[in-house]
């Protein structure tokens, strides 16, 4: 596997770079509507971007600091299947336990709910659509050590 690495990413500073992936990812793959995926909210949350080994965004994730909120989940296409989603949620996990968080909580496409249980996530809700995209809720206690 190509190395690769994932880390906190300011949003005032590598807003390109996230905004690479989402937009690859989201907008051009799945054709969310680019009003939906720029929800002028990304100021408010935690940031987690993977770079390859030429430093270029390969994938990112971002977290809610207060309520736990963890979205726009991207890695790019050549990238899937390498252990990039993987690294960047065990990431998100890690950090959420040094914030005040009792839990994480996600829409997660249906497709990738498997993904998301690998990590003890559990369906807490029904399917619904978002983006035009079946999801479902799913959260995860956090137990604080």
């Amino acid at each position: 596997m190509p190395p690769f690495t994932v880390r906190l990413a300011p949003w005032n500073t590598d807003a390109d770079l996230i905004r690479a992936v989402r937009e690859t990812v989201f907008i051009e793959e799945q054709n969310v509507p680019t009003h939906l995926e720029v929800d002028g909210t990304d100021p408010e949350y935690l940031h987690f971007l993977a770079l390859n080994q030429h430093r270029k965004p390969i994938g990112t994730a971002r977290l809610h600091p207060t309520t736990g909120r963890v979205g726009r989940m991207a890695v790019l296409e050549p990238w899937r299947h390498a252990g990039i989603g993987s690294t960047l949620m065990q990431t998100i996990i890690d950090h959420a336990k040094t914030l005040p968080l009792s839990e994480l909580n996600l829409h997660a496409q249906v497709s990738a709910v498997p993904f998301y249980e690998k990590f003890s996530f559990t369906v807490a809700g029904p399917e619904f659509l978002e983006a035009n995209i079946p999801h479902l809720p799913m959260s995860l206690a956090l137990h604080l050590a």
